[in-house]
């Protein structure tokens, strides 16, 4: 499977530059907070194409593709920066650099660069036997979607008193055992609390995980005023109230478009401070493919990112694809 590092010392940034990739191209994604992490992932093979930012600590962007050059590693590099300076663009194409894309970048942006320097030919057929999702479905999904999530994205704003950032949110049809790749831009040592609930309607259901990092703790509890020491009980309370607020409303909005209604199990606590791939483990899903729909929301001025994931089993998805087809032949 081709293979594409993304490295910035920003998660945010990080995050955004894998969600504008072709959603319908089949990679392996990997990621690095610095270059020498990412000069580090070229060495093991990860990496055909290095999508990569200029101003980072430990090793920037352009000593990275200094050592890229000197050290002979086969990868092609597309630089996403800020800096616009028309020295930077020089310089970078001088260190061998094959474009260079202004910060924030968009999907339509990277596709036109990646199709016009012949990157998108380079990927192979894929190895895991999967469907891929119909292009008006997919948008139909993401669209019932970016509504849902916009509903409780207000209702966080109104609860917290803060401005909610909302991405566009991520669909895809993997394989269960993919999750962890879905989730890899958590970084490895960052440790995470997670809660899970299921979900059931006619003809649906699935699980819905809600997933905060524990560096996100100290900014919630200042948006809570809630003062002194945050011990692990108020963090568990702090946990459950996003997570209830987040999935309930969600699933709310998305059952209300779909004309379906959905009961809700009651939440299960995954885990607290652990590594990812532990809470993923804990998590065991009985089934082997699913329509997972990953929303991640930030909220303004404060270090705290918030995941919700929604993984529809796939049988779920013969009814939920016949009704996005008839909202279709409405329009």
């Amino acid at each position: 499977m081709y293979s594409v590092l993304i490295c910035d010392d920003s998660l945010v940034a990080r995050k955004q530059v894998a969600k504008c990739l072709p959603q319908d191209w089949e990679v392996a994604i990997h990621f690095a907070k610095d270059g020498q992490e990412a000069v580090g992932a070229l060495k093991e093979g990860k990496g055909q194409l290095l999508l990569l930012d200029l101003n980072m600590p430990v090793m920037d962007g352009y000593q990275t593709l200094q050592a890229i050059q000197s050290e002979g590693l086969n990868t092609k590099v597309v630089v996403i920066s800020g800096d616009v300076q028309p020295e930077a663009h020089d310089r970078v194409k001088a260190l061998g650099a094959v474009a260079f894309i202004r910060k924030p970048v968009s999907a339509a942006e990277l596709h036109d660069v990646l199709t016009s320097n012949n990157l998108l030919e380079a990927e192979p057929e894929s190895e895991i036997d999967t469907t891929p999702l119909d292009p008006d479905i997919r948008d139909c999904y993401q669209e019932i979607t970016n509504i849902a999530m916009g509903r409780a994205g207000d209702h966080l704003a109104r609860t917290l008193n803060v401005f909610v950032h909302l991405p566009i949110p991520n669909v895809n049809l993997i394989e269960v055992t993919e999750l962890h790749m879905l989730l890899s831009d958590i970084e490895t040592h960052e440790r995470v609390s997670a809660v899970c609930q299921g979900f059931v309607g006619p003809g649906v259901q699935g699980e819905a995980l809600c997933i905060l990092s524990d560096s996100s703790l100290g900014d919630v509890a200042k948006i809570l005023n809630i003062s002194g020491d945050v011990d692990d009980q108020k963090q568990l309370e702090l946990l459950m109230d996003a997570a209830s607020i987040l999935i309930g409303t969600c699933l709310s909005g998305i059952a209300e478009q779909l004309d379906v209604s959905f009961a809700q199990g009651q939440p299960v606590v995954l885990g607290q401070h652990r590594n990812i791939s532990d809470i993923i483990n804990t998590g065991k899903l009985k089934w082997r493919r699913t329509l997972a729909i990953e929303i991640s929301y930030g909220l303004e001025g404060y270090n705290v990112v918030c995941e919700l994931i929604l993984l529809f089993t796939e049988a779920s998805m013969e009814v939920m694809n016949y009704k996005l087809a008839h909202l279709l032949e409405d329009f």
